[in-house]
Order: structure tokens, then sequence, then C-alpha cells
């Protein structure tokens, strides 16, 4: 995020070693451009209130794996055209 300033969007695993994507989102949002930058949580283990907390934690949108091709497209493409 530091060293690229063409990242336009983020596809963020939640389940992640070391450092969760929940942590991961945070430290993203206090970043100078971290604030604007589109966040999207991607989960394996989906359980009731996973996608509150990732949005709380700064996530835009949020998807369960398995993911389907077309609706990742067609969230990717919202968030980008904004």
């Amino acid at each position: 995020m530091r060293r690229d300033a063409h990242i336009d969007i983020v596809l963020m695993d939640i389940m992640m070693p070391e450092m969760d994507g929940i942590t991961t989102i945070k430290e993203i949002r206090k970043l100078e451009r971290g604030s604007d930058l589109p966040i999207i949580a991607v989960t394996a283990k989906a359980m009731k209130g996973d996608r509150e907390k990732c949005i709380e934690a700064g996530a835009w949108d949020y998807l369960s794996k398995p993911v389907d091709r077309l609706h990742l497209l067609s969230v990717l493409r919202g968030w980008l055209h904004r």
C-alpha cells in the first residue's frame, strides 16, 4: 500500500496467518490513502455476525467463499465505478 499508489481495490482474506484480515483492514484505514480505498472482505468460514464485524472494521463489502465469479465481477465493477 505504501509503495504502490496504483492499488484501486483490495480483496481481503479474513482468515490469514499472523495478522487476520480484520486487523489488516483497520491498519489500512489508518494510512493516508486508506480511508477511501474500497476493501472487500472475503472469507471461507462465514459465521453469523462476520459480515457486520468486517463492515465495522472498515470493509465496504463482504463475500463468502466459494465466490461466484459473476457476483465478484459485479461487486468489483460497482466499487471501481463509484
